[in-house]
């Protein structure tokens, strides 16, 4: 495949969409399923409710016995059981009787209503009624909740508590879910530290790691930190070999521009990868080298801090979501205005960094002042991103934008 330079930032999305393939599926507890991704169609092998059963307690009898109860004319039943919930009557209801029963009890053969007790007056030995009843009053059907047969979440869904308590209520005990892929993390720049270590002149602290490591977390993927490589192609290098053969895929950030020491493209080259990408026609996050190594990403981004993570949730994070099997791997779109006016020229797709607030009735997108390339800390709370076209001058506040949800 021919190198491509300068993409739009949805040419970008779109091929390492293509190229990434999800994971393989394993079976879990339904105790660990939370967040992970459905590896199956799941259809309903039994009715929810498996029986007819109980709205209320009260009692259960025929519709037909009270239809002429009035305050000037009760019915009074005999009460033949009481039948609590998970067991089964022991007598059908006939003509002149009622079951005593709790909720979620079983309905029992011959009853076709139940009314909740405070509507009657009752004794150990009777029930009263003073008005009629409805057939199938108050009674919760067979398979009322979920239908036998019923497609009830497709593959590739994020398990969450509704989810997680269908496939319980289905009597599925192990569930069939992608397996979590492995993303392997380099940090490269010789003036780079890790966070516990000591700054010295010139030096600054690995951000990019810990960024990296809880999105990718968040996003249901496992990672696995290669290691802080400098400015040098073999090192460099030599971590992304490891990544290749114990990783799904592999995220640099650092030393994808145009300069001396910008060497990530070589060491990707010099490890076996192809160079598929170089650039994007965004900003920020313009910087940046795509490849791939047999089947795996291999994917240099730019070290500067809000420039990666923005190149990362525009044209990498839907083929991350495909690696983990979801079947929505897009963001969810927006439209909203502008909270405050962006005063800078766009020559090229500029992404704005924000938050989403309901104001007056209207979604309004409040952007943090500051949305330098380096500037970390105004990326926290970010949920979305507005997208102001290329070409554009500057835009008022109160305009609406596209965009799309994180």
């Amino acid at each position: 495949m021919d190198m491509r330079e300068n993409l739009s930032w949805t040419q970008a999305r779109d091929l390492l969409l293509n190229l990434a393939c999800p994971t393989e599926t394993e079976n879990i507890s339904l105790d660990e399923c939370a967040g992970r991704v459905l590896g199956f169609d799941l259809k309903a092998e039994e009715d929810v409710p498996p029986f007819d059963r109980s709205a209320y307690d009260g009692y259960a009898f025929r519709a037909e016995d009270v239809k002429n109860a009035g305050k000037e004319a009760p019915v009074t039943l005999r009460i033949t059981e009481t039948i609590s919930a998970g067991a089964a009557a022991k007598l059908p209801v006939e003509p002149g009787t009622a079951a005593h029963l709790m909720t979620g009890a079983k309905i029992p053969a011959g009853a076709d209503c139940v009314i909740n007790f405070e509507r009657t007056e009752f004794t150990d030995e009777t029930v009263t009624l003073f008005a009629p009843v409805k057939s199938g009053d108050n009674i919760v059907r067979r398979g009322e909740d979920v239908a036998k047969g019923t497609l009830l979440a497709g593959i590739g869904e994020r398990i969450d508590a509704g989810l997680a308590g269908t496939l319980a209520a289905q009597g599925i005990a192990r569930v069939r879910v992608f397996r979590q892929p492995v993303i392997g993390l380099i940090s490269t720049g010789s003036e780079v530290v890790e966070a516990d270590e000591a700054l010295t002149e010139g030096k600054i602290r690995n951000s990019n790691r810990a960024a990296f490591t809880a999105l990718l977390q968040s996003e249901g993927c496992k990672v696995r930190y290669l290691g802080l490589a400098g400015d040098e192609v073999n090192c460099i290098s030599q971590l992304i070999a490891e990544g290749i053969s114990t990783c799904d895929a592999v995220i640099l950030t650092g030393g994808v521009s145009v300069g001396d020491w910008d060497v990530t493209p070589a060491a990707m080259e010099q490890a076996g990868a192809e160079i598929l990408a170089r650039g994007v026609d965004m900003k920020p996050g313009m910087a940046c080298a795509y490849g791939i190594a047999g089947h795996k990403l291999i994917l240099g981004l730019s070290g500067n801090p809000a420039s990666s993570l923005t190149n990362f949730c525009a044209c990498v994070l839907p083929a991350v979501r495909k690696l983990c099997g979801k079947s929505q791997p897009l963001p969810r779109p927006i439209r909203a205005e502008l909270k405050n006016s962006f005063r800078k020229k766009s020559p090229s797709t500029r992404f704005l960094r924000g938050w989403l607030e309901l104001s007056d009735g209207k979604v309004a997108f409040d952007a943090p002042r500051d949305q330098g390339n380096v500037v970390l800390s105004s990326t926290i709370g970010c949920h979305a991103f507005l997208l102001i076209p290329a070409g554009s001058g500057p835009i008022e506040a109160g305009q609406a934008l596209d965009g799309f949800m994180l």
